[in-house]
């Protein structure tokens, strides 16, 4: 029992970090991609140019990524939300990977792979509790 015990709070310390830092990443990148001026992300990113509906699109979805990771199981406020931000999170990484392959830009896709494994990660782990 202790033992059981003793894996479950490390699950969560685990879980925590993993949501902390997807959450802080996402957050970031809504805030680039929604009060960046266009020209300096086009500098950055080649498929923002000329694609500022996709660009503000993916900002908040960022956004919402970020808090929903974050926010539910924090406030205790409907947790099984951080599940389902999970497999949102999921699933834009999954379009981005599919985006940026149709671009022949594959080579830049593992960044989203990261992610989705580490959503993926989130989404078993919260879920076990609901």
């Amino acid at each position: 029992m202790a033992n059981e015990q003793k894996t479950s709070k490390t699950m969560n310390i685990l879980l925590w970090i993993a949501q902390v830092l997807l959450s802080t990443t996402f957050m970031w990148s809504a805030t680039m991609k929604l009060f960046q001026p266009a020209d300096q992300l086009a500098e950055m990113w080649a498929w923002a140019a000329g694609n500022t509906g996709l660009v503000q699109l993916t900002g908040v979805l960022d956004l919402l990524a970020g808090i929903g990771l974050i926010a539910p199981a924090l406030l205790r406020i409907q947790p099984v939300l951080t599940v389902y931000a999970a497999y949102g999170t999921l699933a834009l990484m999954t379009a981005a990977s599919i985006f940026h392959i149709a671009r022949g830009e594959a080579s830049q896709i593992g960044i989203n792979i990261f992610f989705a494994v580490v959503a993926a990660f989130i989404a078993w782990g919260r879920q076990r509790k609901h």
